[in-house]
């Protein structure tokens, strides 16, 4: 099974993509993870997506779609995968169509985490990260035992710099505009699955799963 994960800042895709990749056992892939392993690996693409990378700039269109091109040829997405963080643009997803037409494949469901944009808001400015661990609070959904301390590790909790109401809210206009044409793109086809990201936990993953074996319970 080939899933597509969309939704906005603090959606909860990470928290629900490593649930759906256990269920279904297909790998999570995302865009960064893929690059990641691409200049580690050292390949041609991915030594030139590093020159990009040490400079800050946007890795070209031409290099990130052969590098997820790459990671979806591994052996262990045979089965399917759960592609998240990409495609970013209408102009992504045309490309990721043509390369899985290449290897006579294509995308099966694209899920779609819709949650209020003042919801967002709240979830993204109470977010707190450790610094050593990396794992993720939250100061009124999932607060630490104890405050500012990771449970995990002892870690010391901060909160992004880019997390602040402004930012958020930029962030948030952007993604939605820029989205917009590829929502529009998948259900054209049939493939846009939506689904409640307000829920709790356990009931998104129950609403995401059974979108995915095409129940609407």
């Amino acid at each position: 099974m080939n899933i597509l994960f969309m939704g906005p800042p603090g959606a909860g895709k990470g928290t629900q993509a490593e649930r759906i990749v256990e269920q279904f056992n297909v790998p999570h892939i995302s865009t960064g993870d893929a690059f990641r392993l691409a200049m580690k690996q050292g390949t041609p693409l991915g030594q030139k997506a590093k020159e990009f990378v040490d400079q800050g700039l946007l890795v070209p269109d031409e290099i990130t779609n052969g590098i997820v091109r790459e990671r979806l040829l591994l052996a262990d997405c045979e089965k399917g995968f759960l592609l998240d963080g990409f495609p970013r643009t209408l102009q992504q997803a045309e490309a990721l169509d043509a390369m899985l037409a290449e290897m006579g494949r294509g995308i099966d469901h694209v899920v779609n985490l819709h949650v209020d944009r003042g919801l967002l808001l709240a979830r993204l400015t109470g977010r707190r990260i450790c610094k050593s661990c990396g794992a993720t609070y939250h100061v009124m959904f999932n607060p630490p035992k104890v405050e500012g301390i990771c449970d995990k590790d002892g870690g010391e909790l901060y909160q992004r710099s880019d997390d602040t109401e402004e930012k958020v809210g930029t962030r948030l206009d952007e993604y939605i505009s820029k989205t917009a044409p590829l929502l529009e793109y998948y259900s054209g086809k049939g493939l846009l699955r939506e689904v409640n990201g307000e829920q709790e936990i356990d009931q998104v993953t129950a609403d995401i799963a059974g979108r995915l074996r095409g129940s609407n319970e």
